[in-house]
């Protein structure tokens, strides 16, 4: 940095070793963390997932943890009375720059009720 400050480094000689740094350097990491969620989103959606705030090798452990709580998971329920109450599904490990995911709605009675009679007419 004090070399580009002092003009003995091009802006473009900059960006080249910046973009070269590895994901997991804390200047990309801080570059990342400071931009809007509308640009994360965005890189998620064009499937880059170098550009993460993770690792690549950070990425592939995370998905390995997930397979490993999937398969705890079938192990559970397998070896589960099919009477017994069974546990919630294990939940992702949460990635850099993705959501959590949202709880799905649950369908009360007085909304289920309410749904009746507007499929019925009754809001007409």
């Amino acid at each position: 940095m004090d070399a580009y400050r002092r003009g003995e480094m091009s802006s473009r000689r900059l960006r080249v070793l910046i973009q070269g740094l590895p994901p997991e350097s804390a200047t990309l990491t801080a570059l990342r963390n400071a931009m809007p969620e509308e640009d994360l989103d965005e890189q998620a959606e064009q499937g880059k997932p170098e550009q993460g705030r993770w690792s690549q090798s950070e990425l592939l452990l995370a998905s390995a943890i997930d397979a490993l709580r999937r398969v705890e998971y079938v192990l559970i329920c397998a070896n589960t009375d099919s009477k017994a109450k069974r546990p919630p599904p294990p939940e992702p490990l949460a990635r850099p720059g993705a959501k959590p995911r949202r709880a799905k709605p649950v369908l009360t009675e007085t909304g289920a009720n309410k749904l009746f009679e507007l499929i019925n007419g009754g809001a007409a």
